[in-house]
C-alpha cells in the first residue's frame, strides 16, 4: 500500500470549456481519487477518453447543461454504488438533478455531492436545498452505523462559520450563509464528521471559491464553500487537507480552486 492517499475536489464549473485546466492540475498534482462538480454535461458527451490517456478511470452522472458530477481514480475503476439521493428538484415535474454519486475506490466509500446553492432565499430553491442536506445527512448516517471509511465531499454552497467568508456583510443575506444552511452542515458535524480543513486550519481564512465579478480573485474576497468530511477511522488518518488556490490564477478557472486531503495509506 502507498504511503498516503490524496482524495480531491473540485467544481470545474463546465467540463468542456475547462478541460486543459483539469488535465493539467490531474497531471500536475496526481490525486488518488477526484470528484468533479458542475460538469454540465450530458453522460455521452463525457470525455472519459481523455482521462485515460492520463491513466484515470471514470464514472459519471450528468444532465444537459446544468449540475453533473464525476468520480475519477487513477490506475482502478471506481465502483459505482449509488447515483442520486431521491429526491426531486424544485419545479413541478422536473425529476431528479444530478447532484450525487457514489463509489467505492480502494475500500474507501466516496460520496461526491454538488449541494443545492438555494437563492433566491426564502423560497422554493433555499426549501430543495435543506431537503437536500435532510436527505444527504440521512445517507451518510448509514454509513457511519455501517462503520464504512468514507469521504463526503464536494461543493456545499455552505459557508459554515463566519470566519469562512471575506466579509460577512457582502453574504449575509445569501442562502449559503442562512442559519438554517449552517445548521444542517453542523448537524452533520454533530453525527461524526469531521471537516478536513477546518480541523487543520481552526482560524478560517481559508477561501475555496472567488466570483468572476467584481475583482473577487484579485481582492482575495473569497470564501469556503468546498469541503471534506471524513468519517471517524479516516479522520484518525489525517495527515494533510489544503486548497489548490494556485489554479484559480490560471487562464479561463473555473470559479473554485480544487480542495484535497491526505490520508496515511
Amino acid at each position: 500500500m502507498s504511503a498516503s492517499v490524496r482524495i480531491a475536489s473540485f467544481n470545474i464549473n463546465g467540463i468542456k470549456a475547462r478541460l486543459p485546466r483539469l488535465l493539467e492540475w490531474l497531471e500536475e498534482t496526481r490525486p488518488t481519487v477526484a470528484c468533479l462538480q458542475e460538469i454540465k454535461s450530458m453522460d455521452e458527451n463525457f470525455p472519459a477518453e481523455e482521462f485515460e490517456k492520463i491513466g484515470y478511470k471514470a464514472i459519471w452522472h450528468g444532465q444537459k447543461s446544468f449540475n453533473g458530477v464525476a468520480i475519477l481514480a487513477d490506475g482502478v475503476e471506481p465502483v459505482e454504488m449509488q447515483r442520486g439521493l431521491g429526491i426531486d428538484g424544485p419545479k413541478d415535474g422536473e425529476g431528479e438533478q444530478a447532484r450525487y454519486l457514489e463509489a467505492e475506490v480502494n475500500g474507501v466509500r466516496i460520496c461526491n455531492l454538488y449541494l443545492p446553492n438555494g437563492n433566491p432565499q426564502p423560497g422554493p430553491k433555499f426549501d430543495y436545498k435543506l431537503a437536500w442536506m435532510k436527505r444527504l445527512r440521512a445517507r451518510c448516517q448509514e454509513h457511519l452505523a455501517a462503520e464504512i471509511p468514507t469521504v463526503v465531499l464536494g461543493d456545499y454552497n455552505v459557508i459554515p462559520e463566519d470566519k469562512d467568508v471575506w466579509a460577512v456583510k457582502a453574504m449575509q443575506d445569501d442562502a449559503l450563509m442562512q442559519p438554517e444552511s449552517r445548521d444542517a452542515y453542523r448537524r452533520m458535524l454533530n453525527d461524526g464528521w469531521t471537516d478536513a480543513i477546518d480541523t487543520l486550519n481552526p482560524r478560517g481564512g481559508v477561501w475555496t471559491y472567488w466570483d468572476y465579478q467584481a475583482g473577487a480573485w484579485p481582492r482575495d474576497h473569497g470564501f469556503r464553500i468546498d469541503h471534506l468530511l471524513l468519517s471517524p477511522d479516516l479522520a484518525d488518518r489525517l495527515l494533510a487537507a489544503g486548497v489548490d488556490k494556485e489554479y484559480r490564477g490560471r487562464e479561463k478557472a473555473s470559479d473554485h480552486a480544487p480542495v484535497w486531503v491526505e490520508l496515511r495509506g
